[in-house]
């Protein structure tokens, strides 16, 4: 047996190390985690977690025949409420929902159990989707869970992440299988929640069964600092947001093999952020509908107004179609590997309602193309910057980040004059 604290504050690779060389056992990983979350003040981020169960799963993991070779052999898992756990009620964040249990697990489950994982929580979510807030980030982020599994339609994962210092991957359309309950909702992608980007890329290939060496660094990287609105292209970011972009590329610049930066804005149209939110409106409305079965009084005034106006939506398909053909077409005309951008457009504060802006991450789930979260520092201060790519490009995104992990970044006046060639 190990000091709780010391298996909880392991990234998962070197978690599966250990158990990989003998010196933990997936009882001792998964029952430290367990301990935390018995002893973890505040609210809880899991709306279901079951103690005896995951220890139940994590002896059966120190029996089989292969757990040495178990790509996440132990490795503790938090799944969001919106993805189908066995004996768990799947209710997308929302009382209005029936608290059935779910008969089977999603694919996305069972792949994560055939590979060692062990499921120690169902995390809470916003409600249909309404909203930034995330208990599988949350439960990252206070060492409950050592990475996390969900679903993202604009901002349900990358903004947690980016405001814990965390990285986010949502992979792009089609990429990761569905979760196996009412598909209804058009922006909605499975993602995945870690402390590393080397975290990140070992739950995409077991997700994605691709077993691949590590794809190379981008040679030619688009700099943007825009921000979407409903105009167009306007809009700031704050000052350690922008360093933060700025110095991301210069490290990309600077690493061995490194890119070429490019100033360059993606083409947003006119109404992208209105599209987003007729959007999710539709797929809370869709979703509600899907289910069948609900308790319209039990919605809150969030939820309950966005699926009213759902109802009503005209968010066609076809929007989202063009204005993905729109971004792929910019990036081939000018020949970029990734987008570099702003994460989110300021540090979070509490107090402050306009630091839970959350429209950087929307468009890609519009487009449905990957994009990746990354904690970087300037000057000591957390940021986070955006990587976004074509379909298929999200181990290309994560060896990016990977670059870039929590590492300082040059700080302003400290960059070379020249960032971009």
């Amino acid at each position: 047996m190990h000091d709780a604290a010391d298996l909880t504050v392991l990234d998962a690779v070197d978690l599966v190390a250990r158990v990989h060389e003998g010196l933990s056992c997936a009882v001792d990983v998964v029952e430290a985690h367990l301990t935390r979350i018995a002893v973890h003040p505040g609210p809880c981020p899991f709306a279901a977690h079951d103690r005896e169960r995951a220890m139940v799963e994590a002896a059966a993991v120190d029996t089989r025949h292969d757990r040495f070779a178990l790509p996440l052999a132990g490795i503790p898992v938090a799944l969001a409420e919106t993805v189908d756990v066995s004996g768990w009620a799947t209710r997308h964040g929302s009382a209005a929902l029936p608290d059935t249990p779910a008969r089977r697990d999603d694919e996305v489950v069972r792949r994560l159990r055939a590979a060692g994982a062990v499921v120690v929580g169902h995390a809470r979510s916003a409600e249909l989707g309404i909203g930034a807030d995330s208990g599988a980030a949350d439960a990252v982020a206070q060492r409950l869970a050592t990475v996390a599994v969900g679903i993202d339609n604009g901002d349900g994962l990358r903004v947690p992440a980016a405001r814990h210092g965390l990285v986010a991957v949502v992979a792009g359309r089609d990429t990761l299988p569905p979760p196996g309950g009412p598909a209804a909702q058009r922006l909605a992608a499975l993602g995945v929640v870690a402390r590393s980007a080397r975290d990140a890329a070992l739950l995409l290939d077991v997700l994605t069964g691709v077993d691949e060496p590590p794809p190379p660094l981008p040679g030619r990287v688009a700099l943007s600092l825009a921000v979407p609105t409903p105009f167009g292209r306007s809009g700031r970011v704050h000052t350690d947001q922008r360093a933060a972009v700025v110095g991301a590329a210069a490290r990309l610049r600077a690493w061995p093999g490194g890119a070429v930066i490019a100033l360059a804005d993606p083409p947003y149209p006119r109404g992208l952020t209105r599209l987003w939110q007729r959007r999710v409106q539709a797929d809370a409305a869709d979703l509600l509908a899907a289910v069948g079965e609900h308790d319209p009084a039990a919605l809150g005034p969030a939820a309950a107004a966005a699926v009213r106006r759902g109802r009503r939506s005209r968010a066609d398909a076809e929007d989202l179609d063009r204005w993905r053909d729109r971004l792929l077409t910019w990036l081939d005309d000018g020949g970029f590997d990734l987008l570099l951008c702003p994460a989110v457009p300021g540090p979070f504060a509490p107090s402050d309602p306009s630091s839970r802006r959350t429209v950087l991450t929307r468009p890609w789930s519009l487009a449905g193309v990957p994009s990746v979260v990354a904690p970087v520092l300037v000057e000591g201060r957390p940021a986070a910057v955006q990587l976004v790519g074509r379909p298929g490009s999200e181990r290309r995104l994560l060896a990016a980040a990977a670059v870039l992990d929590r590492r300082p970044v040059p700080a302003p006046g400290a960059a070379p004059r020249r960032v971009y060639a």
